[in-house]
């Protein structure tokens, strides 16, 4: 079996470990993705009802106000720690589908070497046939000269 032939399975098993890190990489991308639209949302609205004049007519209205600012600046605290974690997971998934991306390059690298030294060996091949065949039909009209020469 030739060398070429015997490395497409290798071929194969890494293009599909490729597109199943692009698809995973992609996944985390979307979640990423949401995951800032979501904090984008949060300090929004934060803004929006800290920047808004409500009248607060008591010590208790002013305290629950504060209060809850205070758990929506917590809110947007923990959604941006959660986008952070998913660009850091976002980065790792990319150095896996370049690692990736390498590992099938190189196995391409080795078929196509392969491919030449085996199209060489063809073609040294056909040319010693078409040789030896040549040099078979001129011994041969060689021999049809001798043998009716006068």
């Amino acid at each position: 079996m030739k060398q070429s032939r015997r490395i497409d399975p290798l071929l194969s098993r890494a293009q599909d470990h490729e597109d199943s890190v692009a698809r995973v990489l992609a996944e985390r991308q979307r979640v990423l993705a949401d995951h800032e639209t979501r904090l984008d949302e949060l300090r929004r609205y934060a803004d929006e009802y800290a920047g808004s004049q409500l009248a607060a007519t008591s010590p208790a209205q002013l305290s629950n106000r504060r209060a809850f600012l205070d758990r929506l600046q917590s809110a947007v605290d923990q959604q941006s720690r959660t986008v952070d974690q998913s660009r850091q997971i976002v980065e790792v998934e990319r150095g896996r589908l370049l690692l990736a991306s390498r590992d099938k390059q190189v196995l391409e690298q080795l078929a196509a070497s392969y491919r030449a030294q085996e199209r060489q060996v063809d073609e040294r091949r056909s040319q010693r046939e078409m040789d030896d065949l040549g040099a078979r039909r001129a011994r041969a009209a060689l021999l049809a000269t001798e043998g009716h020469g006068p």
